[in-house]
């Protein structure tokens, strides 16, 4: 046993150091965003097409692939369940195949990454479930190399873990369940602990489902729950200190609320506790818009009622600039307009979004 861990690890090292030197790089793309469940159907399709084009190298998906608490009106609105309508407990057991089939397959050979929301967990889901259900794409060949060349006895599979692609640490966190477990906080600060130390790490992109806490969306974040609330400051400090002291640059990506914003951490909380880190809310890619909160005024930029992605552009010295890339009706791909009808993708652009409370 022991010595297969070592083969393991021997592998897993070579594999890592035929990662491309960063400084012999250009710039390069990768795409992000989250909350595909409602409309994911009809929009992710759009999504896809759109990543492929724009040149990104992968596609990063922030959690909530389905509703689970009811079914989605996208899978309602195909057309056999129009003619027969599906029950909840066949929906139950249909939901994460047809995310698979109508979503992550589109994207072709792109590879995807997934992170953990907090509807992947609902009842019946559960977190073992996920782990299977999403098995090959949370050990992706270089998620599993990176894994092993941290730790070569650490051969299963988690719902976080990182990878790093041309000198970017890219962190994959789980806050499904609202807030960070402490092994999820110790293996976090090893990585960051490491990144620190390494020279040939540039930059650091942690992503999550739920905003970190004191963001603008704080009404709709890690600040719902005690452990969230203090977990989430540990890793936003933990970060601050991996800008302030090591030098890297950092950025953070969530999604949950169904918007885009970006400097979602540009409060007052922030700006009297250490700094503001950037950061950016792309839940976008499908559930039922949001409003923006009262204080989205004090972000960069914010947008509701809208569908997209978010386009990172990484520059050789590992500064990314990020580009909220909005979707048209007209974006959806003729094949899915035609499954669905051009009647209910209309009803996604103008009327999937939160009524206002009378």
């Amino acid at each position: 046993m022991k010595r297969a861990l070592r083969i393991l690890g021997i592998l897993s090292a070579v594999i890592l150091a035929l990662r491309p030197a960063c400084a012999q790089l250009k710039s390069w793309k990768f795409a992000v965003s989250g909350d595909s469940r409602n409309c994911g159907d009809v929009v992710m399709p759009a999504i896809a097409a759109g990543v492929k084009a724009s040149g990104a190298s992968f596609y990063w998906h922030l959690g909530d692939f389905r509703k689970i608490f009811g079914i989605d009106e996208d899978i309602a609105h195909q057309p056999e369940y129009v003619r027969n309508p599906i029950t909840l407990p066949e929906y139950h057991a249909m939901a994460w195949q047809d995310f698979i089939l109508n979503q992550l397959d589109l994207f072709g050979l792109l590879p995807v990454y997934l992170s953990t929301g907090n509807h992947d967990l609902i009842k019946p889901k559960t977190h073992q479930e996920y782990l299977a259900t999403f098995h090959r794409w949370l050990d992706r060949p270089n998620v599993r190399a990176q894994r092993l060349h941290d730790d070569p006895a650490d051969t299963e599979v988690h719902s976080y873990y990182h990878w790093i692609q041309n000198g970017v640490d890219f962190i994959a966190m789980d806050n499904g369940a609202s807030d960070f477990d402490p092994e999820q906080l110790a293996w976090f600060e090893k990585v960051l602990r490491s990144d620190s130390a390494d020279p040939q790490i540039l930059t650091i992109v942690a992503g999550m489902h739920e905003a970190l806490p004191e963001s603008i969306s704080k009404n709709h974040s890690m600040n719902q729950t005690e452990l969230g609330t203090e977990s989430g400051h540990r890793v936003y400090t933990d970060l601050l200190d991996v800008q302030n002291k090591a030098h890297k640059n950092v950025y953070i990506l969530a999604s949950h609320s169904h918007y885009f914003m970006d400097g979602t951490f540009k409060t007052e909380y922030w700006r009297t506790h250490g700094g503001i880190l950037p950061g950016w809310i792309i839940g976008t890619a499908g559930a039922e818009r949001y409003a923006l909160p009262a204080e989205a005024s004090e972000a960069n930029a914010a947008q509701t009622n809208v569908y997209g992605f978010l386009l990172g552009t990484v520059s050789s010295d590992g500064h990314i600039q990020f580009d909220f890339k909005k979707l048209n009706e007209q974006d959806v791909p003729a094949f899915v307009a035609t499954r669905f009808t051009r009647l209910f993708v209309h009803w996604c652009w103008v009327e999937n979004s939160q009524k206002p409370s009378k």
